[in-house]
């Protein structure tokens, strides 16, 4: 039977902590028994103690040294710390318990004075990074001591919201792409092509490249949203439903709450219930409203006719159309109401006459309106009825127009935007493939923190109202954000901005309540302290590359139960691609290299500044 190899013996115990005395020949980094190489007596590694059948695995966390034959008040100082006289003791917490073949976490057992201490065997090193039975697992990398194969479990780890957190250059956004391509290289690839989606949410355009996550155009689309240019880029498919909220609407026109809320969710009721379906309905509305305007000339604002004239202008109606009407006179004689033009009265007793419905051509209006209506973009549509919505409050004075007036000017500026990256459509089963990233690299600010939270509560609530039928999880969503402290910082809530609270309190529901539906997020973020307390705590498992600042620092603290002292101190330490690694899915917080994609991998990396200043070719055709 192989002997394990020996380096010391326990000579004080504290707890889960306890100090081990060194044998003399054990100060080596690295050691060679039994044909593997081991990893020293180190701060950081593995050393197991043995306690009967149950070894007790710790890791290293300080050493230091003592004199057996010297102290201060000795005066013969020429033996201190000779080689015979000094001790190594290093202190060791514990991790957990190998017991009956398998690793586990638990209080159970303790060391005890005079246990033995050996090094950790590779075997014992698969049972404490290893996984469960046929268990199914990607490879991440190798830890950063042992050398050793890491592999993360696809159960634990995907099923669940994941946290990958760095400073600029670290390697996040290589790591999360590295995750995901690993896993969609499985057995299970093909099958989770019919059972899950994904979706990237990525403001600075870094996966986007042709090949990205090794997946072909197949089963991969982009959306490339483009503000700069007229047509917008690429659209984004949206629920009609999602943009015709009054509660959207508000948010995202800013309305304030004492007058245009409430004027939104009226019009919106109105739109919802009548309009959004029937062109016809709307000309029928508005030629009524064009009537009433007229048989009520005396209570209704001065302007109202006109303002009235000035909407179907703006849709397009043919000036020849209007013209009788730019020409009424309104008479009054014993307080009743005569309209009429060149002698002919086109209202009498505040009625209609034939001959006034046919010279003011309000029937050719009204086909005309209903016309330009149907062949509107849905946006379009929305904002001609807002309008006509704003002349009929502003006719019988129900709402002071200087409280609307400045809403309108947010209405026609937003709409205008979200008309060239927003595609309004009655479903979305056929719009989005398996992988689906959304580049906001080209967006303007207004689009950037609208689209996320759009797009993120269209596609959650849809798969919850799926699930919630089904009664049961078939399919999954996996909602991936790249540099997620712009949408997700818990600051706002100070600045007392509606939009952005709500926002966020989208993003937290998300969280908390997705799991149970199968809707799961991975957020990734080089300022972890900026991210909603509430969305911190509701991560499951970390990977967490350099970071230096104190807030990150302590933020990490807060919310990572499973993160022991040792992995923590070492994180402001970490060189590029190295991470911890920590969480539900992990047994014990592992410090891993990972490993960094040769071809397919994100637009991320470091600018070489001398190959630019050396290529000249290049400058010239950008030219």
């Amino acid at each position: 039977m192989k002997q394990n190899k020996r380096v010391g013996v326990i000579i004080e115990v504290d707890g889960n902590l306890s100090k081990v005395g060194m044998y003399n020949e054990t100060n080596d980094s690295d050691y060679i028994w039994n044909g593997d190489i081991l990893t020293g007596p180190k701060v950081g590694a593995y050393l197991t103690i043995n306690q009967n059948d149950v070894k007790i695995i710790a890791t290293v966390f300080s050493e230091k040294i003592i004199d057996l034959q010297n102290d201060v008040s000795n005066h013969e100082f020429d033996n201190t710390f000779s080689k015979n006289s000094i001790k190594r003791i290093i202190s060791l917490k514990v991790k957990g318990v190998i017991e009956n073949n398998n690793f586990h976490v638990t209080s159970k057992y303790v060391p005890m004075i005079g246990n033995v201490v050996t090094l950790t065997t590779k075997d014992e090193l698969n049972l404490i990074y290893g996984i469960y039975k046929n268990e199914l697992t990607i490879n991440i990398g190798k830890s950063i001591l042992e050398e050793y194969d890491i592999n993360i479990p696809v159960n634990r780890f995907f099923a669940s919201h994941i946290g990958i957190f760095g400073n600029t250059g670290s390697g996040k956004s290589n790591t999360l792409h590295k995750l995901y391509k690993e896993l969609f290289q499985t057995k299970y690839a093909e099958n989770m092509k019919i059972h899950s989606q994904f979706f990237v949410i990525d403001f600075n355009g870094e996966y986007t490249q042709e090949n990205q996550f090794s997946l072909s155009d197949e089963f991969k689309k982009v959306f490339a949203i483009n503000t700069g240019n007229k047509s917008g880029g690429q659209k984004l498919p949206i629920l009609k439903d999602y943009i015709l909220d009054a509660d959207i609407l508000s948010i995202l026109f800013d309305a304030k709450p004492g007058t245009q809320v409430p004027f939104l969710r009226n019009a919106m009721r109105t739109y919802n219930e009548k309009i959004k379906n029937s062109a016809t309905t709307f000309g029928q509305m508005e030629i009524g409203l064009l009537k009433r305007i007229i048989v009520s000339h005396k209570s209704v604002n001065d302007t109202s006719l006109n303002d009235w004239l000035e909407v179907t202008e703006k849709m397009g109606i043919a000036p020849s159309l209007l013209q009788e009407l730019k020409s009424l006179k309104f008479d009054y004689n014993y307080g009743k109401l005569k309209v009429s033009n060149n002698g002919i009265i086109y209202v009498s007793c505040d009625t209609f006459t034939e001959q006034g419905i046919k010279n003011l051509k309000l029937n050719e209006i009204e086909k005309e309106i209903v016309s330009i209506f149907e062949e509107s973009s849905e946006f379009k549509k929305l904002k001609y009825f807002l309008a006509f919505q704003r002349v009929y409050i502003y006719a019988w004075k129900s709402t002071n127009l200087e409280y609307i007036n400045p809403l309108f000017k947010r209405i026609e500026n937003s709409l205008n935007s979200l008309e060239k990256v927003i595609d309004l459509v009655d479903n979305i089963d056929d719009s989005y493939t398996f992988m689906n990233i959304i580049s906001l690299v080209d967006s303007n600010q207004e689009i950037t923190r609208l689209i996320p939270m759009l797009f993120s509560k269209m596609i959650y609530d849809e798969h919850k109202k799926y699930v919630t039928s089904c009664k049961k999880v078939t399919k999954t969503k996996h909602l991936i954000i790249d540099e997620a402290h712009n949408i997700l910082n818990g600051q706002i809530r100070r600045n007392s901005d509606d939009w952005q609270d709500y926002r966020l309190g989208l993003f937290e529901e998300i969280i908390k309540e997705g799991r149970k539906f199968g809707f799961f997020m991975t957020i990734a973020s080089q300022r972890p302290s900026d991210i909603s307390p509430t969305i911190m705590s509701q991560i499951h498992n970390y990977i967490i590359h350099r970071l230096v600042n104190d807030n990150d620092l302590n933020m990490l603290i807060n919310t990572m139960p499973t993160l022991d002292k040792f992995s923590f101190q070492m994180i402001p330490s970490l060189g590029q691609g190295e991470a911890v690694i920590t969480g539900n899915a992990i047994k014990v917080p592992i410090l891993v290299k990972v490993n960094k994609e040769k071809v397919i991998r994100p637009k991320s990396d470091d600018i070489e500044l001398t190959n630019l200043w050396d290529d000249i070719d290049d400058c010239l055709s950008c030219l």
